[in-house]
C-alpha cells in the first residue's frame, strides 16, 4: 500500500492549519522535529503564552512498530502481534479567554502487516469542541461546518459520527459530556480507500472553517478573574478525560510515543475543587445545563 498521498495530505494540512492560526494570534508555532527509536517520527508545532492562545499544539507524526500495543489490540485481537505503521495529524488549542473554547481535531491511518496475509488498514479522527461560557450559534456553527463536510459522504454519515462523538468523549467517573462534541469516527474502511481517504481529507480540511469564526466573535469578550478560575476548573475535566480514558494517549504511551507531544494537549493552568457545584442561575451553572446535555445542534 502507498502511503505517500497520506503522509503528503497529513503534512500539508499541519502546515495549513498551523499559517492560520499564527496568523490569527499574532506570533509563530515553534517547530520541534523528533525521531522515535522503534522506527519513525514526526513535527510538533508548539504555541504557548501567544498573544491569543495560552497553548496549542498541531502535531504529526509517522511512527512504526513491530506489535501493536494492548490498546489498540483489545477491540480487535485479530491484529495482535501484526507489524504496524500509523501517521496522522492530532491537535488542541487552548485559548486564554474563557468566552473561546477549547478545541480537538485529528486524523490518521493505520495499516497492520503480517507476511503471507493481506494489510489491514483503517482512517479514524473527529473534531469536537469544549466551551467555558457557551453560546448557542457557536455551537450550531461548528455542527453546520461538520455537517456540511460530511454530506456528499451520506446524508446519515454526520449523525453517525456525531453519534459516536457523543458516546467517546464522555467522562464516566463523572457521567457527563467533555464538551458540546462534534464528530467522531474509527475503524474506517467500509466503501473502499477512496471513498474513506476523501472523508477523512474532508474531515481534516473542516476544521478551520469549523471553529476559527468561533474565535474570530470571541476573541475580544472580556473576563476576569472569576472566569479564568471556572476556565481552570473546566480544564481540569480536560485533563481527566486525556488520561483516563482517551484511546489515542493511551496508544502513544504504551506504544513508547514522545511523551512531550502526547501531552501537549494538557492546558496549563487546571484547578480541581472537593465536590463543588455551580451556584443556581449563573453563567457557570448554564453551561451544565444547556451546552453538557446531548442535543441536536443543528
Amino acid at each position: 500500500m502507498e502511503l505517500e498521498p497520506i503522509k503528503t495530505f497529513f503534512t500539508t494540512l499541519q502546515e495549513d492549519i498551523v499559517c492560520r492560526l499564527a496568523a490569527f494570534d499574532g506570533q509563530d508555532f515553534q517547530r520541534d522535529t523528533w525521531q522515535r527509536a522503534e522506527g519513525g517520527g514526526g513535527v510538533s508545532r508548539l504555541i504557548e503564552e501567544g498573544d491569543f492562545f495560552e497553548r496549542g499544539g498541531v502535531n504529526f507524526s509517522h511512527v512504526t512498530g513491530q506489535s501493536l500495543p494492548a490498546s489498540a489490540t483489545a477491540a480487535r485481537p485479530q491484529l495482535a502481534g501484526r507489524a504496524w505503521e500509523a501517521l496522522g495529524v492530532s491537535l488542541v488549542l487552548h485559548p486564554r479567554n474563557p468566552y473561546c473554547p477549547t478545541a480537538h481535531m485529528n486524523v490518521r491511518f493505520f495499516v497492520a502487516r503480517k507476511p503471507g496475509e493481506a494489510d489491514i488498514w483503517w482512517f479514524g479522527g473527529g473534531m469536537d469542541m469544549t466551551p467555558y461560557y457557551g453560546q448557542i450559534e457557536d455551537v450550531q456553527h461548528f455542527h453546520r461546518t461538520c455537517h456540511s463536510a460530511l454530506q456528499p459522504f451520506g446524508t446519515d454519515v454526520y449523525a453517525q459520527y456525531k453519534a459516536n462523538c457523543d458516546d467517546y468523549f464522555f467522562l464516566k467517573h463523572r457521567n457527563e459530556p467533555r464538551g458540546v462534541g462534534g464528530i467522531f469516527f474509527d475503524d474506517l474502511s467500509t466503501g473502499g480507500f477512496e471513498r474513506c481517504f476523501a472523508l477523512t481529507q474532508a474531515v481534516g480540511h473542516a476544521f478551520i472553517p469549523a471553529y476559527l469564526p468561533v474565535l474570530e466573535k470571541r476573541r475580544d469578550t472580556p473576563y476576569g478573574e472569576r472566569e479564568r478560575d471556572f476556565q481552570a476548573y473546566r480544564r481540569g475535566r480536560y485533563v481527566e478525560f486525556n488520561l483516563v480514558w482517551d484511546r489515542g494517549t493511551l496508544f502513544g504511551l504504551q506504544s513508547g510515543g514522545r511523551t512531550e507531544s502526547i501531552l501537549m494537549s494538557l492546558p496549563p493552568v487546571v484547578k480541581w475543587r472537593y465536590d463543588w457545584q455551580p451556584p443556581a442561575g449563573s453563567p457557570e451553572a448554564e453551561l451544565y445545563e444547556l451546552f453538557l446535555q446531548p442535543r441536536d445542534w443543528l
